[in-house]
C-alpha cells in the first residue's frame, strides 16, 4: 500500500463523511458549507450559500470567515480528497465538528443539487487589487462588493478629485459625477483630476478621461448639469453612497434633503482656507441613526458669512486631505468596516496639524430628518440661500 493511500485511509477513519444530500440538509439547519477549491474551479460553479476559501489560504483566513468553532463545518472540494486534508487542518485549529463531503462538488452537481456560478476575480483583477485581497477585512468578497457598488460624487473639483481617484483605484464599479462647470486654469492648483490641456473642457469629460485611464474596469457616468429640485432624485436614485464635495450652500441643502428622503448615506466635507471638516449623515441607518446637515445648520447663513474659495482662497493641498477621507468613509460604508465618522464631525486644522472632533447629535425636531418629518418637495435653494431675511 502506497504512503498516500495509507494517509487517505487514516483520514477517512478520522474524518466523518457526509453525502451531498446530507450536506445540503445540514446546511439548511445552520451548518457551514466550506468550498476549499481554487478560484478557477469555483468559477465553474459552487453550492449556493457556501463559504469559499481556497485551500492555500485556509488556515490563514478561516477564523475570520467562520469564527464560531462549535458550528458544524462541511468541507467540500472537487472529488472529496482535498476536503479530508482541509478538515484535518480545521480540527487542529479547534473546530469541533468538521465533516467532509464525499464525492465533492462533482457528485453534488451530478445529483442535480442547487449551485450558482459566482462572480470571481479574474487574474488581472487579482493582480490589480492584490493588496486588498491580503486584508481579511476586505478579501475577495469585499473586492467583489466594491466592484458591484455605485458611488455618486457631487462635484468634480477640489474634494471630488481625490475622492474620485481613490474610489476608482479601489475598484468601485460605477462612479457618477455631477458637475456643470468647465475646467479653469485656477482649478489646477487643487483639482487634480484635470490638466492644463483640458482647460475650458467640461469637468465631467475631463474627470472621465482621467478616471478611465487609471482604471479601465470601472464605469464613469457623467451628469453635466446643475442639480436642482427637478432632477436631484432622478440622479441620486440607485446609488449606494453620495460623496458631497459641493462648494455652495444651495447644493448642500438640496443633496442633504434628497439623501434623507431616499435613505442614502451622505459623506459630507467642507473646506475653508486652512480648515476642513468631515462627517457622514445617515439618518436611515439603524446602527448610526445620525442627524442630517440641517441638524447642524437648520437655516442657511447670510451669503457674506459663507464665502466661496474663489472669494477667500484655499490651500491647494487641503481638499486633498478631506477628499481622501471622504473616499475612506465611502469605502467603509460599502464594506461595513469599522466605525464611520457619523454622529460626530472631524475637524482638521492644517496650520496646526491637528485633528479634533465634536458631537453632531440628531435634532428630533428637524424638519427633514426629525420624528415624523417627511421631505415632500424641494425649496428654491438658490433663492433661500441668497435671501437676506433668512
Amino acid at each position: 500500500m502506497k504512503a498516500k493511500d495509507r494517509r487517505l485511509a487514516e483520514l477517512k477513519a478520522q474524518i466523518p463523511e457526509v453525502s451531498p444530500e446530507e450536506a445540503l440538509a445540514l446546511q439548511g439547519q445552520g451548518a457551514v458549507l466550506l468550498d476549499v477549491r481554487e478560484q478557477d474551479e469555483v468559477a465553474q460553479g459552487s453550492p449556493k450559500g457556501a463559504v469559499r476559501l481556497g485551500r492555500g489560504f485556509l488556515e490563514l483566513r478561516v477564523e475570520d470567515a467562520i469564527p464560531e468553532k462549535d458550528r458544524t463545518v462541511l468541507v467540500m472540494c472537487a472529488g472529496g480528497v482535498r476536503s479530508l486534508f482541509a478538515a484535518e487542518s480545521l480540527r487542529r485549529l479547534g473546530y469541533e465538528d468538521v465533516r467532509s463531503v464525499a464525492g465533492g462538488f462533482n457528485r453534488w452537481k451530478d445529483q442535480g443539487l442547487p449551485f450558482e456560478v459566482p462572480q470571481v476575480l479574474d487574474q488581472d483583477a487579482r493582480k490589480r487589487y492584490a493588496r486588498h485581497l491580503l486584508l481579511p477585512e476586505v478579501g475577495e468578497a469585499g473586492q467583489l462588493r466594491l466592484m458591484e457598488s455605485k458611488v455618486l460624487l457631487i462635484g468634480a473639483g477640489g474634494l471630488g478629485s481625490p475622492a474620485a481617484l481613490y474610489l476608482a483605484a479601489a475598484g468601485v464599479g460605477t462612479l457618477g459625477l455631477v458637475d456643470h462647470d468647465v475646467v479653469d486654469r485656477s482649478n489646477l492648483q487643487r483639482q487634480i483630476l484635470h490638466t492644463e490641456a483640458r482647460v475650458d473642457t467640461p469637468k465631467v469629460a475631463s474627470a472621465r478621461e482621467t478616471l478611465e485611464s487609471l482604471n479601465s474596469r470601472i464605469k464613469v457616468v457623467g451628469y453635466q448639469t446643475r442639480l436642482d429640485g427637478a432632477n436631484v432624485e432622478e440622479i441620486l436614485s440607485g446609488y449606494d453612497v453620495v460623496v458631497d464635495g459641493s462648494d455652495n450652500l444651495p447644493t448642500r441643502y438640496l443633496v442633504n434633503d434628497a439623501c434623507v428622503k431616499l435613505g442614502i448615506p451622505n459623506v459630507h466635507a467642507a473646506i475653508y482656507r486652512f480648515e476642513g471638516q468631515l462627517t457622514v449623515f445617515w439618518p436611515g441607518s439603524e446602527r448610526y441613526r445620525t442627524g442630517c446637515y440641517r441638524c447642524l445648520f437648520p437655516e442657511p447663513p447670510p451669503p457674506e458669512l459663507a464665502p466661496s474659495c474663489s472669494e477667500i482662497g484655499v490651500l491647494g493641498v487641503l481638499p486633498g486631505v478631506l477628499g481622501t477621507l471622504q473616499a475612506m468613509e465611502a469605502i467603509k460604508v460599502l464594506l461595513g468596516l469599522g466605525d464611520l465618522v457619523a454622529g460626530r464631525v472631524l475637524y482638521y486644522d492644517a496650520l496646526r496639524g491637528t485633528f479634533s472632533e465634536f458631537k453632531a447629535p440628531r435634532n428630533p425636531k428637524c424638519r427633514v430628518c426629525g420624528e415624523g418629518a417627511r421631505v415632500e418637495g424641494y425649496e428654491d435653494y438658490a433663492q433661500v440661500c441668497a435671501s437676506p431675511s433668512r
